[in-house]
């Protein structure tokens, strides 16, 4: 069976030769172009056993950081690396002082209670 030649008012092959690459536009590398500023999420997770009320703020702007830098917003991705710093600072601080003032606790503890004890001889 043969289907004979194609009817009339075929539009053709497209205009300039077929495909032309991907359509421009839309996501890709920023315009400035380089490589993304370092989000710091593993010290941010890593601040979570600090002190996690500052560490969850420290993780969510440290995922923010990549994301924007992808999207072109350098500026926002600058701003959100900075905010992961500062929480990812002061969750290591103030996670450190507590540790250290728990210690003290503790010892004071250990040493009043070591000293009440009576003794028989």
């Amino acid at each position: 069976m043969s289907y004979g030649p194609p009817p009339p008012g075929n539009p053709g092959p497209p205009p300039g030769g077929g495909y032309g690459g991907p359509p421009s536009g839309g996501y890709g590398a920023p315009m400035g172009g380089g490589t993304p500023p370092d989000n710091g999420l593993t010290w941010a997770i890593v601040a979570i056993f600090c002190c996690w009320p500052f560490a969850i703020p420290a993780i969510i702007n440290a995922t923010k950081v990549n994301d924007l830098w992808n999207r072109g917003d350098q500026a926002g991705a600058m701003e959100a690396q900075a905010q992961a710093k500062k929480f990812t600072k002061l969750a290591f601080i103030l996670g450190s002082i507590a540790y250290v003032l728990s210690i003290g606790f503790y010892v004071v503890l250990f040493i009043a209670a070591a000293a009440s004890t009576p003794t028989y001889y």
